[in-house]
């Protein structure tokens, strides 16, 4: 009997195969560090970043936060230029955990053109286990720029994109490089791009099983599936497929039913990250006990707290009292006072003042004072404390002598 070796596209020193993997989404602000780690943790194969467009990380500096061990890029505002120097706080553009996500984080990049695709890539090439370019973003903010779901009508300019970053970047530092499409309008336009993209020596390719019109209310489209998978298949390509998986669970069985390599989990995975974990595992946890542990992450990582705001926003149950509170706090001492983590809250008030939050809770108690102060009241005025505190929050936090550690420049 005479049997062959499938053909496979060598994976990389660096690189991670998506075979036999289920895998965490690129969401904008969902798929932040605190919630790929948490994924991780409860059981993602690997973990994909929210896109980042390459014009915005070109220029960036890279720095490494002494509190939290992360890689920070960062970049001044465009706006900076209006305000002094001392009160201008860089941006940061995209942040990752060198050892706890080592090998398992894919860098998502949006982009319209192979030099600037190349230029971006190798800044973070040297610590992520690949580059993927998004194909499929449905949204204007994206496709004005000829980026995302555009790319799907100009095939030849994708792929010589892709072709690229495995030369320029890929081969150079080992890392596998791969992409993101949509379903084209019909099965044979679907074939043809699949057909050319695999040809350029990328390692991975992932399909929304939505056409670039559908909205995530309507349901995936998996009659092309097969097909796409078949593809690959036979050029050596790991094939990702995504679009309503629900949980680890279902992931591993449309592997099966569809014969495809992998499977990646979005909107699920932003309600409850713990539906990585399979039914042997114990399934899905409370909400409670996720945003528990979603939170402490947030803290050690000194996550931005309005991205962890949001984010806590997509975790809880919408209908409940406690949510209102937690989504109109103004900082980390607040949500967990709110949620009754008296556990953390020590932490948290020394997060909030490294984040320079902890001015709210200052205003707010000098009000409360004042409320029950009836002369003050019947004054209508504010006491000098609080005009005094209202006045300092202002200020720049180098000049209210609030110390702030400084990241190191590597």
């Amino acid at each position: 009997m005479n049997l062959t070796t499938p053909k496979r596209v060598p994976i990389p020193q660096n690189g991670v195969d998506y075979r036999g993997k289920v895998v965490l989404a690129p969401m904008v602000r969902s798929g932040e560090l605190p919630s790929r780690l948490l994924a991780l943790k409860y059981g993602a194969d690997l973990v994909w970043g929210p896109e980042t467009i390459d014009k915005s990380m070109i220029g960036t500096k890279k720095r490494i936060d002494p509190m939290s061990s992360t890689i920070d890029y960062t970049r001044t505002p465009s706006n900076a230029p209006r305000y002094p120097a001392a009160a201008v706080k860089e941006s940061t553009i995209y942040r990752l955990h060198p050892t706890r996500e080592h090998g398992r984080l894919i860098f998502q990049i949006g982009t319209s053109s192979p030099s600037t695709a190349v230029e971006a890539a190798k800044l973070v090439a040297p610590h992520v286990a690949g580059i993927d370019v998004n194909a499929g973003c449905p949204k204007p903010f994206s496709t004005s720029g000829g980026m995302g779901a555009a790319l799907l009508q100009t095939p030849d300019h994708l792929a010589s994109i892709l072709s690229a970053l495995v030369t320029e970047v890929g081969n150079v530092y080992e890392i596998g490089i791969s992409v993101k499409i949509r379903l084209l309008e019909t099965a044979d336009k679907t074939e043809a791009l699949v057909r050319k993209l695999c040809s350029t020596g990328i390692t991975g390719l992932t399909v929304h099983c939505r056409t670039t019109p559908m909205r995530p209310r309507e349901r995936a489209i998996r009659e092309q599936l097969r097909m796409i998978a078949d593809i690959c298949r036979g050029e050596g390509v790991a094939c990702v497929m995504n679009g309503d998986v629900k949980n680890k669970d279902e992931a591993l069985q449309l592997m099966q039913e569809f014969g495809v390599d992998g499977a990646m989990i979005a909107t699920a995975a932003e309600a409850n990250p713990s539906s990585f974990r399979t039914k042997a595992e114990g399934g899905p946890l409370p909400w409670r006990e996720v945003v528990e542990e979603y939170i402490k992450i947030a803290l050690d990582m000194g996550n931005k707290w309005g991205n962890t705001k949001f984010t806590l926003g997509q975790l809880m149950p919408g209908r409940l009292e406690v949510y209102k509170k937690v989504v109109g706090s103004k900082n980390y001492t607040e949500a967990c006072g709110a949620l009754a983590f008296d556990g953390l809250s020590d932490q948290a008030r020394e997060v909030d003042e490294r984040l320079g939050l902890s001015r709210h809770l200052d205003v707010a108690a000098v009000k409360n004072a004042q409320g029950k102060n009836n002369s003050a009241q019947a004054a209508g005025g504010h006491t000098d404390v609080e005009r005094s505190l209202s006045s300092e929050a202002r200020l720049p936090l180098s000049v209210r002598g609030i110390s702030v550690p400084t990241a190191m420049t590597v």
